[in-house]
């Protein structure tokens, strides 16, 4: 099976993660979700697999311009509305390897699940 790595192509991030994919010879497909727009329709199952925690990315630019309003009282019904709404939000790479979802680039992480 193909990994299937999802995000923003432009992300630091991303980069990083696409380098040591290539570096250490593993295959995978890459899936734009803010083009595409599958973050919708793959939240509920990425919730189940890593939760709603780790999915938000609340250090970014797109929380921050969020309204107070809108980052207070976030709970899972929230959170996933927001991820739904606004997929930048999403914290990057999202990593499918079929069995485990890795959320976030760390590369000991990534040795350790993928060799």
């Amino acid at each position: 099976m193909t990994l299937k790595i999802y995000g923003i192509k432009n992300c630091d991030t991303m980069k990083k993660a696409f380098a040591w994919l290539e570096a250490n010879g593993i295959t995978y497909e890459f899936i734009d979700y803010k083009k595409t727009g599958v973050a919708e329709r793959h939240l509920p199952d990425w919730n189940r697999r890593a939760g709603w925690e780790t999915l938000l990315n609340t250090r970014g630019l797109m929380w921050k311009k969020l309204s107070d309003e809108e980052r207070a009282d976030v709970d899972e019904a929230k959170a996933l509305t927001l991820l739904a709404k606004y997929p930048a939000m999403i914290k990057r790479p999202v990593l499918d390897t079929g069995e485990t979802l890795l959320v976030g680039f760390d590369a000991d992480r990534y040795a350790k699940e993928l060799k």
